[in-house]
C-alpha cells in the first residue's frame, strides 16, 4: 500500500520527512518550498485515492501560486502540530 492511499499514513510520512529536512539543517524557506513542490506534483500528477487529498487536490487547481504556497506551509504547519 502506498502512504498515498490513506491520510494519517501520509501525514505521518510528511512528518517524518519534515523531521529529517530540519535535522538536515534545511531552512524554513527551503522547506516550505519543497512542500510546494511536492504539492503541484501531486496536484497535477497523481490521481488522488482519499477525500482528503482530492479536496486538496481540487483546492490546488483553483488556487493561484500564492495561494498554493499557502496550501503547502499549512499542511506543514498542520504536519508540525502534530509531532
Amino acid at each position: 500500500m502506498s502512504v498515498l492511499d490513506n491520510w494519517e499514513q501520509w501525514k505521518d510520512f510528511l512528518g517524518e520527512r519534515l523531521e529529517g529536512a530540519d535535522g538536515k539543517g534545511l531552512t524554513g524557506n527551503a522547506v516550505n518550498e519543497m512542500a510546494y513542490r511536492i504539492g503541484d506534483y501531486l496536484a497535477n500528477e497523481v490521481e488522488p485515492k482519499t477525500p482528503e487529498g482530492k479536496i486538496l487536490a481540487d483546492l490546488w487547481k483553483v488556487a493561484d501560486e500564492q495561494e498554493q504556497h499557502t496550501i503547502a506551509n499549512l499542511m506543514l504547519k498542520h504536519v508540525r502540530g502534530m509531532q
